[in-house]
């Protein structure tokens, strides 16, 4: 499993000067995250690596986290992630963006865009009732369920509440290409999150249930 930690820094487009083709990509700061734990399945009962990312002063850090980082001599991170399956990292050097290559399959996590509490209408795009006759059900949600039976309303009925800020996997994504000089990763594509947030990637087996 190739994997890697960054920061989205937003949008931009990159134009082939050959066939003139605008495409549109998500820049990615990604790593260099020095790899800090390796588990097996002799050991963990599963097989993962685990990356540092974010280098922050000691003091910004935890003393647990502090220890397990200096067992690798590794400087305080803020993040620490795992991407599980067999790997071929190596424990104590750093992963960077050329474990990709342009035109790798690619999946990318991130905490979604949180927009706040939602109506129905923009939360789960129901439609609107009727404006005029005077309605009073114009962006109501309508009916949750009948009052006698079942004298209750279903979990996980679509109602308003708080939209986005969810943890969220944006699959089918493509690798462009890559500046290893600055630790850019341009994916072909929007992936989730907002700008400056962290997002991980990996690679996508597709077709194999990756």
């Amino acid at each position: 499993m190739k994997g890697i930690v960054g920061r989205k820094l937003g949008m931009t487009q990159l134009f082939d000067e050959e066939s003139g083709q605008v495409t549109p990509v998500t820049v990615i700061e990604a790593g260099p995250c020095p790899v800090v734990q390796l588990k097996t399945e002799e050991t963990d009962g599963y097989e993962a690596v685990q990356l540092a990312f974010d280098e922050v002063p000691e003091r910004k850090v935890t003393k647990a986290r502090i220890g397990h980082l200096k067992k690798t001599d590794t400087k305080p991170h803020r993040h620490l992630v795992e991407f599980r399956g067999t790997s071929e990292a190596v424990l104590g050097e750093p992963v960077t963006v050329e474990v990709f290559e342009p035109g790798d399959s690619v999946k990318v996590t991130g905490i979604s865009i949180g927009k706040g509490f939602a109506g129905t209408i923009k939360r789960h795009n129901f439609s609107r009732g009727p404006t005029s006759h005077g309605s009073h059900n114009i962006r109501k949600p309508g009916s949750i369920g009948s009052s006698a039976t079942p004298s209750r309303v279903f979990k996980g009925m679509k109602m308003a509440g708080r939209m986005g800020g969810k943890r969220r996997t944006q699959v089918g994504l493509t690798v462009h290409s890559i500046d290893s000089e600055h630790n850019l990763l341009m994916v072909k594509g929007a992936v989730p999150g907002p700008k400056n947030g962290i997002v991980q990637v990996r690679e996508e087996k597709r077709g194999g249930g990756a």
